[in-house]
């Protein structure tokens, strides 16, 4: 009986469809999903599949596409040693991560993007952990903050929120790279805290009241960011967009509201609502900002 792994086990016969042909180069493999279905196994074996797949170089993930058979003549930088710098490590993670997701960032697979070994990377980044809070300090950079704040303490506010949604729109996989609880200290990282207490303290707000207040809205910008992180995955693995997703839960929606238990949902729920987290992210941004100007007026009472 095999001892090996199944995710092993099963990249190893993808692996072997593609050498006999039967998967040629641009075609998708199976997604996260088929594999359980074919393979009978869980979500979380099937994603070490792909990213066993991607990490020797067997395949890409195109946005839109769901992963598909790398094709030989896909171009890989050939960095010599010697040249290779620590900026040039970050800019090739941040590229898997864009395309791939996170999950897919390991120092292997950078280093294979790089044409380098893969001890090499670090002596310029010690860990994967520390690469991954390279990353999103430099993508946090492409997009500084102003040199002055504004007077008004609400456009401030509004800057710094749609400044970090700006980049998570951009980098989706960077929500994961932030913690609430555990945040990593980083310059381009720490000037959004810095910027929302500049602002707060003006007020002569208490510690809690500006700690409250910007983790309430760092939390929504992140809670948002890691949905979209989610779907732009989705999408990747399944290749199949949010609509058409929605479309394939339609029969089973409107079976559950015929119930009658449902009421409410029955009578608002349209096709016209439209679910897009931008729209999402200001609404949000604008009740939580109502909020902390009520609470500045009630100081200002007493």
């Amino acid at each position: 009986m095999s001892t090996e792994a199944p995710y092993l086990r099963i990249a190893a016969e993808i692996k072997a469809r593609v050498a006999r042909g039967e998967l040629r180069p641009g075609d998708r493999v199976p997604s996260t999903r088929e594999i359980t279905r074919q393979w009978g196994v869980a979500m979380a074996t099937a994603t070490k599949v792909i990213a066993v797949l991607r990490d020797d170089g067997v395949v890409d993930t195109k946005p839109g596409a769901g992963t598909v058979v790398r094709s030989a003549a896909a171009p890989r930088k050939a960095a010599k040693e010697r040249d290779l710098g620590r900026g040039a490590v970050i800019r090739a993670a941040i590229v898997i991560a864009d395309a791939e997701g996170l999950q897919a960032v390991s120092m292997r697979r950078v280093a294979m993007d790089l044409g380098v070994a893969t001890m090499s990377l670090y002596r310029h980044v010690p860990s994967k952990d520390d690469l991954v809070v390279e990353m999103a300090d430099a993508a946090f950079g492409e997009r500084p903050f102003p040199e002055r704040i504004p007077g008004d303490w609400r456009a401030a506010m509004e800057i710094a929120a749609r400044l970090m949604w700006t980049v998570c729109r951009r980098h989706p996989w960077i929500a994961e790279a932030m913690s609430m609880t555990r945040p990593r200290v980083s310059p381009n990282l720490i000037m959004y805290t810095e910027w929302v207490f500049t602002v707060l303290r003006r007020f002569g707000l208490s510690m809690d009241d500006m700690m409250y207040t910007h983790l309430s809205v760092f939390g929504h910008v992140r809670g948002l960011a890691l949905t979209l992180q989610d779907e732009t995955r989705a999408r990747q693995d399944s290749g199949v967009t949010h609509d058409e997703w929605i479309v394939t839960q339609e029969e089973a929606l409107g079976q559950l509201l015929a119930t009658g238990r449902y009421p409410t949902m029955a009578e608002i729920i349209t096709d016209e609502f439209d679910y897009d987290l931008d729209k999402v992210f200001e609404y949000g941004l604008r009740l939580l900002l109502d909020g902390v100007q009520r609470r500045l007026r009630t100081r200002e009472l007493h």
